[in-house]
C-alpha cells in the first residue's frame, strides 16, 4: 500500500476545519531529566481527547467524497478511535457501529454513545472486537474502517508530523506511542519525506510488543498479550495490516516501556506540566523516563497521544505518588 506525503497533505486540507492544531511545547521537567530539548506534541488536547480524530475525519470525509449515497460504516476500537469516529460520523451524517471490548475504559465508551453511534461493547478482548466488526461488515455490507490499517486513517495521523516539523524543523527524533502502527506509519512517512535525517521511534509495551517481535521475525507474528493500563497500545496486529510493511520501511527503531514507567509518566506529567494523559498516551514520555532513548543534546519530540483515562484510574495513580 502506497501512502505519500501528498496523501498526508491532502488529508490536512480535508480535516483542517474539524481538528485543532495542538501545542508543541518544551517540557522543562523532561529537558532537565534527560539533558536534551524535549518537546511535547500534546494531542491529548485534541478534540475527543486524542490524535485519532485526524484519521477518523479523513477516512469518513474521503469515503463520502467517493460515495453516491450516505455510507454505513463499522469499526473496531480500544476506545479513542471509536470516540473519534462517532464524533466525525455525527457531524458528517454517517451511520456508524463501533465494536469495543467489554472492559474498554468507561470514559471512551460513554463518549461513543454520546455522539450517537451504535456501540457494541460485548467482546472480551480488543482482538475479538476487531473480528466481530469484520464479520458485521460482511453480513451487513457496511464499510469496515480499521483503526490503524487504513490508508486514510494513516494519512490523517501523519498530519501530526507536518505540524511538528513546521514548528521544530531541527527535530532529531520523534517518539511515537505504538499499538497497531497507524500513527507511527503516518508520522514516519511524513518525516522521512520532509526531514529524512530525523529518527522515528515507535514505543511499545513490555507486555505487548507485536512490532518489535514481528520485525525480528521478518513477518507478522502472534504474541501473548499481557495486562496493561495502556489499553490503546495492547493487542496483536491484524494479520493483513498494511502498517507492518510501512513500519519496516520507514521507522528507524522500536523500544518498549514498563507498566511502572507508564504510571510514573502519568503522575509526572500532571505534577510537572499540569497535563493529563492516559496509559497509551504517555508511552513516549515513559521511554524518556526509562532512558530507552538517549536524548542528551538532542531535540526530541514526544507525542502525548491521548487523555481519555477513567477518573478512578487517574486518582489511583496520583495517590501512588
Amino acid at each position: 500500500m502506497s501512502i505519500s506525503l501528498d496523501d498526508i497533505t491532502a488529508a490536512r486540507n480535508r480535516i483542517n476545519k474539524y481538528i485543532q492544531r495542538t501545542p508543541l511545547a518544551q517540557s522543562p521537567w523532561l529537558s532537565e531529566l534527560t539533558g536534551g530539548r524535549i518537546l511535547l506534541k500534546v494531542e491529548s488536547l485534541q478534540t475527543t481527547g486524542s490524535f485519532k480524530l485526524r484519521g477518523a475525519v479523513n477516512a469518513l470525509a474521503s469515503l463520502l467524497e467517493r460515495s453516491e449515497a450516505a455510507p454505513r460504516v463499522v469499526t473496531a476500537s480500544a476506545g479513542n478511535h471509536g470516540r473519534a469516529m462517532a464524533w466525525a460520523a455525527e457531524r458528517l451524517g454517517v451511520e456508524l457501529t463501533v465494536f469495543t471490548s467489554n472492559d474498554a475504559p468507561k470514559t471512551k465508551r460513554d463518549g461513543i454513545r454520546r455522539h450517537g453511534a451504535d456501540l457494541r461493547d460485548v467482546a472480551p478482548t480488543y482482538d475479538e472486537a476487531e473480528q466481530l466488526a469484520k464479520t458485521f461488515a460482511i453480513e451487513t455490507g457496511a464499510t469496515y474502517i480499521s483503526p490503524y490499517s487504513h490508508p486514510d486513517v494513516i494519512a490523517g495521523a501523519g498530519t501530526v508530523a507536518l505540524e511538528v516539523l513546521e514548528e521544530a524543523p531541527d527535530t532529531n527524533s520523534i517518539l511515537v506511542p505504538t499499538g497497531g502502527g497507524g500513527l507511527l506509519s503516518g508520522i514516519a512517512i511524513a518525516t522521512k519525506a520532509l526531514a529524512p535525517a530525523a529518527q522515528v521511534v515507535g514505543v511499545e509495551l513490555e507486555v505487548s510488543h507485536p512490532f518489535r517481535t514481528s520485525l525480528i521475525a521478518g513477518r507478522i507474528a502472534e504474541i501473548t498479550v499481557g495486562e496493561s493500563i495502556a489499553d490503546g497500545l495492547s493487542g496483536n496486529l491484524d494479520p493483513t495490516t498494511i502498517t507492518f510493511a510501512l513500519v519496516k520501511k520507514f521507522v528507524d527503531n522500536t523500544v518498549v516501556v514498563s507498566e511502572g514507567g507508564l504510571r510514573k509518566g502519568i503522575y509526572g506529567l500532571v505534577a510537572n506540566e499540569q497535563l493529563i494523559a492516559e496509559g497509551a498516551g504517555i508511552a513516549a514520555v515513559a521511554a524518556l523516563l526509562e532512558s530507552t532513548v538517549n536524548a542528551a543534546d538532542q531535540t526530541v519530540v514526544a507525542i502525548v497521544s491521548g487523555a481519555n483515562i477513567d477518573v478512578e484510574r487517574l486518582t489511583e495513580i496520583l495517590l501512588e505518588g
